[in-house]
């Protein structure tokens, strides 16, 4: 019970505070605004009005509305409290105790991240630093700085997925914008910011027109490699793949080198190791080969160095692209590659 407080307009707010009690949520939040809001509230309104009164009253009215807004408060807590409880007391009503426990799901990281957190690991304990670049890349940057001729298959529609971006009004739209069919264009991008020497690791995401099959995925993750001072050779280049491949899957493995071609890269080299599925017996995973691609690399080509502003008679260097989830089926048995894309917590579970 409030006891009056001798001034009318305050003792008329008597009835409304003790309402307070029996009001419901929705009806309560309103009160609390309507009662204690900062900017149009009634004791907002009352206490800003005290400048107005003359000196003698100031003191006994502004008591008297601090003594009410305190009750205010006090009776929204308390009505709060009490519905809050209520609402606590039909939920435990709710609960079957009888039922039994739900299995709850315990999160961990998926093997391709953690394949290329260790890859990535490796490489900066041999000095490399980690880039980033654009999914989103001009023509540019994905081919022609890449030593890609213009007529070359890669940039057919039937293969790389161009972005059809929407022009502003009055504008042509830009033809020239695709998905990255390779992270090779962050190595431009590395090397016309940063001068010699670099060594510099990039993985990210690629987007293909490759159908999905047992090795293949038309979105998937890949990492490049890149290595770019005086005096490097593709001894350096083989030296360093063949130390990862065995800090990744073992001292053991067993690697091979065989020519190959890029545009970005002369001479081209596959990296391949023996199978560790069918321990070079041959399987799907390997087409039957006994051997798993594992990736691509070379001597970077002198127009590439070129394309990112270098002399290629004063500087070399070398680069690679692998593919992490292919790197995930040899390190973890896994014969089809749709299995990291399946999301099946069967299969994830495993990897906590």
């Amino acid at each position: 019970m409030i006891e009056p407080t001798g001034h009318s307009e305050l003792d008329a707010l008597l009835p409304r505070i003790a309402a307070i009690a029996g009001l419901d949520a929705d009806a309560l939040e309103t009160e609390q605004t309507a009662l204690l809001g900062r900017k149009a509230g009634v004791f907002t309104t009352l206490l800003k009005s005290l400048a107005e009164l003359p000196i003698e009253q100031k003191r006994t009215f502004g008591a008297a509305v601090n003594r009410l807004k305190t009750a205010a408060e006090a009776a929204v807590d308390a009505r709060r409290a009490a519905l809050d409880e209520v609402a606590a007391q039909a939920t435990r009503r709710a609960v079957d105790l009888s039922m039994p426990g739900r299995k709850r799901a315990i999160g961990g990281i998926h093997p391709t991240n953690a394949v290329v957190d260790e890859i990535v690991g490796i490489f900066r304990g041999l000095g490399f630093s980690v880039a980033t670049g654009p999914e989103i890349e001009t023509v540019w940057y994905n081919f022609g700085a890449l030593n890609f001729p213009a007529d070359h298959p890669a940039m057919d529609v039937h293969d790389t997925l161009y972005v059809d971006v929407a022009p502003a009004a009055g504008e042509q739209g830009d033809p020239t914008l695709l998905l990255r069919t390779h992270t090779s264009p962050v190595q431009i991008r590395v090397l016309q910011e940063t001068p010699p020497p670099v060594r510099v690791v990039m993985p990210g995401m690629v987007y293909r027109k490759d159908p999905f099959d047992p090795s293949h995925a038309p979105a998937f993750l890949q990492i490049e490699g890149l290595a770019v001072d005086t005096d490097i050779t593709f001894v350096d280049l083989k030296a360093t793949l063949a130390h990862f491949a065995r800090s990744f899957f073992g001292a053991h493995t067993v690697v091979r080198f065989r020519p190959s071609f890029f545009p970005f890269t002369e001479p081209s080299a596959e990296m391949d190791i023996q199978c560790r599925l069918c321990a070079g017996k041959g399987c799907p995973a390997c087409k039957g080969t006994g051997w798993m691609e594992i990736l691509g690399c070379g001597m970077v080509h002198p127009n590439v160095l070129a394309s990112a502003g270098l002399d290629p008679e004063q500087v070399s260097g070398w680069a690679f692209g692998m593919g992490p989830q292919r790197m995930a089926m040899q390190r973890y048995d896994i014969r089809d590659i749709r299995t990291l894309y399946e999301g099946d917590m069967r299969v994830l579970e495993q990897f906590r």
